[in-house]
């Protein structure tokens, strides 16, 4: 045999024979599990630390970050159908900044653990107190988004969780970089071991068997399309907080200012249409309608925006394409935009509970007792006033960074933040008492 060629084939090492899916599973929960207990006790001052030395990492690696996102928009492709999927997905210099900027926002946050209301003394002498407790070990499963890796690594040190991320095939590369570089960072900065727990592995069969380590796992975030979420709902035997698909809805009233209506309306659908806060159906009175639907809809062209409308928005906008009844209950997350022209508030409010996702509603009104009323019928995360539905972030709320935005009624619900990722635990200092 050829004497290089020997070298080069006694180099080259055997590959390793992956290990079975549950196997593999949960070996890294129960390490997760692990270090949650050692979590928990970690001070303010080392988690803060980790976080900025964690946001520095990133920023220092931004070419490794960038040549790992372009192997994935690679092999995602340029599908003009699959537009806003890519942009979620597309990481940039700009975007890196901007996620090590909300860790250095999280390490900023007061930190939620140990907080509650004042103690109270029993009539044996007891105290009794409620304080905030991290919720453990919360599994987030997600698509396409790198920055969710980021976010939710943050949130989950500083609120004292532990987090196994399980992102998308799709993301696979951005999202492992990311990850190792953070919880490199993480460690060297006195966190321990397996505090961000990412799953390496991209094997559909994996979600359904990770949905199952409820002796693990104290709760799922998942973020992501209607499969993902039909898939947890069918498999999870933990605990789930929602983040549902965005139908998201603006409301203009009779009484509303033209001009703001107008603003508020292009920056809800245009700004970034790809999020699950951008609007996608507009509903408008119909006796303002002939006056202000046109420009309206010439400022939302003007931005690219296509519009499907019913019969009498297709008579005031003739360039609008006829809405089906599908089209209404959609979320493009894209510069599309299903139109309504309704009879009153009554209608708009009816229209919003059979289509919307309860995710972010808005509506555009100069009446108070209107837009009180709007606030208390509406059934949604977060309801809105004069403002675009674009504003329903943690950061905007000022929460710091969020880990996603709750749709679920029960335990968080909008934008989940650091208090959101806790729970209340009660605790005693008693001097001998005993139960008679």
């Amino acid at each position: 045999m050829n004497t290089e060629l020997q070298k080069q084939d006694e180099s080259i090492e055997p590959v390793q024979e992956l290990k079975p899916i549950p196997q593999y599973v949960e070996e890294l929960v129960v390490k997760a599990k692990q270090a949650s207990r050692k979590l928990a006790s970690v001070s303010t001052a080392v988690k803060n630390q980790a976080l900025l030395t964690m946001a520095e990492a990133l920023e220092s690696k931004t070419d490794e970050l960038l040549a790992a996102n372009q192997i994935d928009l690679d092999a995602f492709g340029a599908d003009p159908a699959k537009k806003a999927m890519a942009d979620r997905l597309r990481l940039t210099e700009k975007r890196i900044a901007e996620m090590a900027a909300g860790i250095r926002e999280v390490a900023k946050l007061p930190d939620p653990l140990g907080t509650g209301p004042a103690m109270w003394t029993r009539p044996n002498g007891m105290q009794v107190g409620r304080v905030r407790a991290p919720i453990g070990v919360i599994g987030i499963i997600y698509e396409s988004r790198p920055n969710v890796t980021a976010d939710s690594a943050a949130l989950c040190l500083k609120s004292g969780n532990v987090c196994v991320l399980r992102g998308g095939s799709e993301a696979i590369h951005s999202n492992r970089a990311i990850a190792a570089i953070l919880s490199e960072a993480a460690e060297k900065a006195g966190v321990p071991a397996g505090s961000i727990t990412f799953v390496e592995r991209a094997d559909r069969e994996l979600v359904p068997v990770l949905l199952k380590q409820d002796k693990y796992i104290d709760l799922i975030i998942p973020r992501g399309g209607e499969s993902l979420m039909k898939l947890i709902a069918e498999h999870s035997t933990i605990p789930v907080v929602k983040h549902d698909a965005g139908v998201c809805h603006v409301y203009v009233d009779v009484s509303a200012d033209p001009a703001m209506a107008e603003s508020i309306c292009v920056n809800a659908k245009a700004q970034r249409p790809s999020t699950c806060n951008a609007m996608e159906t507009l509903l408008i009175h119909q006796s303002i309608a002939r006056t202000l639907l046109p420009k309206l809809a010439a400022s939302l062209r003007s931005a690219n925006v296509e519009i499907r409308g019913c019969p009498k928005t297709c008579q005031l906008v003739p360039e609008a394409k006829p809405a089906g009844d599908e089209d209404y209950g959609t979320e493009f997350l894209d510069l599309v935009l299903a139109v309504k022209v309704v009879k009153n508030m009554d209608e708009a409010m009816e229209h919003i509970a059979r289509y919307g996702s309860r995710h972010t509603e808005a509506i555009v009104t100069a009446d108070y007792g209107r837009s009180m009323r709007f606030l208390k019928e509406v059934d949604a995360g977060a309801v809105l006033v004069n403002a675009s539905t674009r504003l329903n972030d943690g950061y905007q709320f000022g929460l710091g960074a969020e880990i996603g935005i709750s749709t679920s009624r029960i335990h968080a619900r909008g934008p989940m933040g650091l208090e959101e990722l806790t729970c209340f635990k009660f605790i005693v200092l008693g001097s001998g008492q005993l139960r008679e």
